[in-house]
């Protein structure tokens, strides 16, 4: 429960790509509000900032985080990388970026919940390997809460899935953030 000392509003900011963004959903099913109102349901005094963008990888976020990332902002889930992952990049690279957006944020005293992606098994036993271990790795590495896989409960489910078999749908979303709440919660901890 929000604690009542507390008398301001957590501000969060939803830093993705098109699973924060909500792609082919309306504003409101999208994963940031959805995540907001199951807060607020659990009495958390919060506003959950949408800055997804569809199709961008990690370097793309890296660009956008200072003036997506607004001064005031206390918590940020980053969740980038699936379509770094989609192209083949080197994960190499995609460690790298992400590993610089968490450290940006942490000089600027911004708690980070990073949600973690894991490869799709077409792209060969070894690029999956690597590409899975980067957000695990980055976790320890920057002592930052993981969620570790975004889309958990909803990968290959055709019923929470948009026709493209990516995209969460709206009952998609709503178990996205079910899933992520006690993640979230926990970080909202460490806020106060």
């Amino acid at each position: 429960m929000a604690n009542p000392a507390s008398a301001r509003t957590i501000r969060i900011v939803a830093f993705g790509d098109s699973l924060t963004a909500g792609y082919m959903l309306s504003a409101s099913a999208a994963f940031p509000p959805v995540l907001e109102k199951a807060l607020k349901a659990k009495g958390y005094d919060v506003t959950v900032a949408n800055a997804g963008v569809s199709g961008e990888t990690a370097a793309d976020g890296l660009a956008r985080l200072d003036w997506s990332v607004p001064d005031g902002t206390d918590v940020v889930i980053v969740e980038l990388g699936a379509n770094d992952m989609l192209r083949g990049l080197d994960t190499a690279m995609t460690k790298r970026t992400l590993g610089d957006i968490i450290a940006r944020l942490q000089t600027r005293h911004i708690k980070v919940l990073l949600a973690g992606m894991l490869a799709t098994p077409s792209l060969g036993a070894d690029y999956v390997a690597s590409f899975n271990a980067i957000y695990p790795a980055l976790a320890k590495q920057y002592g930052v809460t993981l969620y570790p896989f975004f889309l958990d409960g909803i990968v290959a489910n055709p019923k929470y899935l948009l026709a493209d078999g990516l995209h969460p749908n709206p009952a998609g979303v709503e178990i996205i953030a079910a899933g992520i709440l006690p993640f979230v919660e926990a970080v909202l901890k460490e806020v106060r």
